[in-house]
């Protein structure tokens, strides 16, 4: 009962949008284990290799019905994007995460989205308009966001993750990132090293 309570509260926080509340720190984003919403400005913010804290188990099953898990991409670097049909910046940062993806593949970057409280239907629909190239996972009741929790949460509509390739929470942006932003972070969270 508890966790569906949490699930049901962090639902309606990412929901909110627009009736967000702004965060303390310099840069506009929260602190990490801050859970508040932010309005996002989509600036990527990088954090130094000795402060990130460790992604959450996540996994699931595809739009498509394939199961998937950040695990699986262990040594990696990968890009996890939270996102909604329903949401009009994650449609305008559709064709950059497009782009950016199939740029740096060649480079071993995964992306993977995460379809946040979204109808399937829906989603199924965004996919097939917007053709990102690589798979989301269906989490329609929010438990991956809620997994955050604690470590850097995605507290907007979009939110963008990057995990470096020991699995750590490297960098994230609030609302719709740009193209050369989520390139350059990409790039200096590859060219670290192991």
């Amino acid at each position: 009962m508890a966790v569906r309570i949490r699930v049901l509260a962090l639902a309606l926080v990412l929901a909110a949008g627009v009736t967000a509340c702004a965060g303390n720190s310099p840069s506009g984003q929260p602190a990490m284990g801050d859970t508040r919403f932010i309005a996002g400005d989509g600036k990527m913010v990088l954090f130094p290799a000795a402060e990130r804290k460790a992604a959450p188990a996540v996994q699931g099953q595809t739009l498509d019905g394939a199961a998937v898990s950040l695990a699986g991409h262990k040594g990696k670097v990968v890009v996890l994007n939270f996102w909604a049909s329903w949401c009009p910046p994650c449609v305008a940062e559709a064709p950059t995460l497009k782009e950016v993806a199939a740029k740096t593949k060649g480079d071993g970057v995964e992306f993977l989205g995460v379809a946040f409280k979204d109808d399937k239907a829906a989603a199924l629909a965004f996919e097939r308009n917007h053709t990102p190239g690589y798979p989301s996972l269906h989490d329609q009741p929010g438990r991956i966001a809620l997994a955050f929790q604690g470590t850097v949460p995605p507290a907007a509509l979009p939110s963008t993750l990057i995990i470096d390739r020991q699995g750590r929470i490297a960098a994230r942006a609030l609302g719709a990132i740009k193209y050369a932003d989520l390139l350059d972070a990409i790039t200096k969270v590859g060219d670290e090293k192991r």
